[in-house]
């Protein structure tokens, strides 16, 4: 009811400004002004000092997913610590110290060439998509609280987003991740890429997911009919 009286109650431009990750503040309608780009893969050491967890390949390697599961309590409790000191100092949330974060990167990763596999969970769809659960379910104080969430957790990048650049077949394109078109059969997309989406909404109640930069089978992610006809539909994304 809050959020449908403050949208409803928002200018066209001032609706059009939240759309950026630097959304700015809304004095009459008491909005601070707020960057929803926080970062906490294994930790949340982009906003300061804090624990550092080893990088999230380093933590699938103990195959174990309360670790994982105690490590994302850890990471909410420290991340809004700093949230609340730097909205006290500030009177903002400022990048890095929102309380929306970019993680858990749960793509698989098949390909060493990528140079983000380390910030994934590694190559197997079902111990990816149960450590998803357990991350997502830390950061956000499922189990513990049921009144309020810890942090919201962004399972990211949907889908089958494991390119970074060309340069491994002799290109000069850093960016090319926002070029590639990923060919994927519908059987490797749902045994392979979907699972551990699947496990961080149903099972994780992932808040938030983050679109992946390439394209699927002709189709820029960020605007495929995918978001719907799978993310909405099955698993039922709702956030």
């Amino acid at each position: 009811q809050r959020v449908a009286m403050l949208v409803g109650n928002m200018s066209l431009s001032e609706k059009i400004g939240q759309l950026n990750n630097g959304a700015p503040g809304i004095a009459r309608l008491g909005l601070i002004e707020y960057d929803y780009w926080s970062e906490a893969a294994h930790g949340v050491a982009w906003a300061g000092k804090a624990t550092v967890f080893p990088a999230s390949i380093g933590m699938a390697a103990a195959f174990d997913p309360d670790l994982l599961y105690h490590a994302g309590a850890v990471i909410a409790r420290e991340a809004r610590a700093k949230h609340n000191d730097y909205v006290q100092r500030t009177g903002a949330s400022g990048t890095f110290f929102g309380l929306d974060f970019f993680a858990p990167n749960i793509n698989i990763f098949r390909d060493p060439r990528w140079g983000r596999g380390q910030e994934t969970y590694g190559e197997d769809p079902f111990l990816s998509a149960t450590l998803a659960r357990a991350m997502i379910t830390g950061m956000q104080w499922s189990v513990e609280n049921t009144s309020f969430v810890g942090v919201v957790a962004t399972a990211k990048h949907f889908a089958a987003y494991n390119l970074e650049s060309n340069y491994a077949d002799g290109g000069t394109d850093g960016q090319y991740r926002l070029r590639f078109d990923a060919n994927v059969s519908r059987a490797d997309f749902i045994q392979t890429y979907l699972p551990a989406f699947k496990a961080a909404i149903v099972q994780g109640g992932a808040k938030s997911v983050m679109c992946s930069y390439n394209a699927v089978n002709g189709y820029p992610m960020c605007g495929s009919p995918l978001l719907q006809a799978v993310l909405r539909a099955d698993p039922r994304f709702d956030g």
